[in-house]
Order: structure tokens, then C-alpha cells, then sequence
């Protein structure tokens, strides 16, 4: 009987010491909390970090340019033709999203794809773009591209002399055709400062 009180003893007082030392933790975290205010919001690391978009990719583009014409003192204001820039943004989303591909096939040398607009605006996109983005794909790969129109599907044959390159035209297929060339973004600028983005490429 004797033994039993006295373990009863020692677990009760165990118990006793892990309860007060678990009070006493939580009082401590309590305490420690309230010395502690969480910081403003002024100094959230989202207030430090402000976005880096402003929206679609026409919307940035055009800001973009917006912002380096006003950097720069010597903008010639009223040379500046944004319009232009924006429409020509347009027709560049009706050719990557408002066309359907019909059918890309391998050739000799290179690739023949066939799309077609599926809007009237991507039709009239397509026109626009095919008058000059086989001179301009020449210009920056060597690449030869050449567009028949039959009714209203365009036939695209692009192809190259070296050999090494015709997978590599083959790879890209017609959308990575179209964006090849480090071209668009000077032809952006030109547009926009009012300048002929095709001077000199005749």
C-alpha cells in the first residue's frame, strides 16, 4: 500500500512540473508576442517588390516605348506615331492567334506550311504581314520564303541552302517562322517615332 502512495506521489508530481512548464512556454510565447508588433504594411515584402506587368504583351510593348520617349529630351513628339505601333501590335496577335494552321509538311530544303485566317481582322492581318516578312526573314536568317495565295488559305515554302539549318526551319514550323529575327523590335521603334521601318531594305 505503502508503494503504491508513493508512486502515485511522483507521477502526480511529474505531471504537476510537465504542466507548469508547459505554461509557463506558453506564457512565454504569449509575452514574447506582444513585445514583438508585426511590421507595417508600408514594409511588407510585397510593398518592396512593385509588378513588372502592365497587362498584355501590346499593352507593355507600348508602354515600353512610351517610357523611353519620355527618357530620352530629343523625342521629336511630333514624329511620334503610337497608333501605328498599336495597330501594327494588332495585326501581329491576329497572325499568331486568329489563323488556323492547316498543315505543315516537310520539303526539299525546308518546310511548306498552309494556314488561313479565321477572323476578317486576321485576314487583312495576314495580308499586311506576308508583304514584308519575307524580305525581313531573309535579311536576318538567309532564309528564302515565298507566299502564294489561293483563295483564302496562304501556302508558306521557306527554305535554306546550308543544310545544317533545314531542321532547324522544319522545328520552328510556321508561328516560329513568323517571331524568327531580331527584326520586330527596331521595325516597333521605327513605327512609333514616326520613322520608315523599312528604309534602306529595299
Amino acid at each position: 500500500m505503502k508503494l503504491h502512495l508513493l508512486m502515485f506521489s511522483a507521477l502526480l508530481s511529474h505531471n504537476v512540473v510537465v504542466f507548469a512548464d508547459d505554461n509557463h512556454a506558453t506564457m512565454m510565447h504569449h509575452q514574447h508576442s506582444m513585445e514583438m508588433p508585426e511590421a507595417p504594411l508600408s514594409e511588407s515584402p510585397l510593398s518592396q517588390a512593385p509588378l513588372t506587368e502592365a497587362g498584355n504583351d501590346a499593352f507593355g510593348t507600348i508602354q515600353e516605348v512610351i517610357a523611353r520617349l519620355n527618357s530620352n529630351p530629343d523625342t521629336d513628339w511630333s514624329k511620334v506615331d503610337i497608333e501605328a505601333l498599336r495597330e501594327h501590335l494588332v495585326d501581329m496577335n491576329d497572325m499568331t492567334l486568329n489563323v488556323e494552321v492547316i498543315s505543315q509538311k516537310a520539303v526539299q530544303q525546308g518546310l511548306m506550311a498552309i494556314v488561313k485566317p479565321t477572323t476578317a481582322r486576321s485576314a487583312a492581318a495576314l495580308e499586311r504581314v506576308f508583304s514584308a516578312h519575307p524580305a525581313q526573314l531573309k535579311r536576318a536568317t538567309g532564309w528564302d520564303m515565298q507566299v502564294v495565295k489561293t483563295g483564302d488559305r496562304y501556302m508558306l515554302t521557306t527554305t535554306t541552302a546550308n543544310p545544317g539549318e533545314v531542321n532547324k526551319i522544319r522545328g520552328l514550323g510556321y508561328i516560329g517562322l513568323m517571331a524568327s529575327g531580331s527584326h520586330h523590335q527596331q521595325h516597333h521603334w521605327s513605327m512609333a517615332t514616326g520613322e520608315n521601318p523599312h528604309a534602306g531594305h529595299q
